[in-house]
């Protein structure tokens, strides 16, 4: 299998989570939206560095490997690599959160996250997505 491959099936599994994650804001699941949505943009940007021909590192927030070889990147991927690594960074951060809740607190998730939480972690994993199928579609074939 190719990198260009490997990396269509990640940003195709990506785009099949943002469903899921669009599924539980239809059900109010706050929680569970920025959930998904943090694995989307953990799997499309994984996605983006295969496509490039780098490793993928095994951590969840790879934005700042994205920096670190923004000369690899072309298109709007590349110009808004700083934002994207922040969105990466930001949802990194919640991704045990949003599934445990708080273990300090002894707060379930489901308590944790609001409307406005989901709405901007789904905004957030649509934007990335939509720059890494980009890249990607800059080669023959599409997404």
């Amino acid at each position: 299998m190719t990198n260009e491959e490997m990396a269509r099936g990640y940003l195709t599994r990506a785009q099949r989570i943002i469903w899921e994650a669009e599924g539980h804001y239809a059900q109010q699941a706050w929680n569970l939206v920025v959930r998904r949505s943090q694995e989307a943009v953990e799997l499309a940007l994984k996605g983006a560095l295969r496509f490039v021909g780098l490793e993928v590192p095994r951590v969840h927030d790879v934005g700042i490997f994205l920096k670190r070889h923004r000369d690899r990147l072309r298109g709007r991927l590349a110009e808004e690599i700083d934002q994207v690594a922040a969105i990466s960074r930001r949802l990194r951060g919640e991704r045990e959160v949003s599934f445990y809740g708080d273990e300090e607190t002894g707060t379930p998730p489901e308590e944790l996250y609001v409307h406005q939480d989901a709405d901007q972690a789904l905004r957030d994993a649509r934007f990335v997505l939509s720059l890494c199928e980009e890249l990607v579609r800059s080669a023959p074939g599409d997404v």
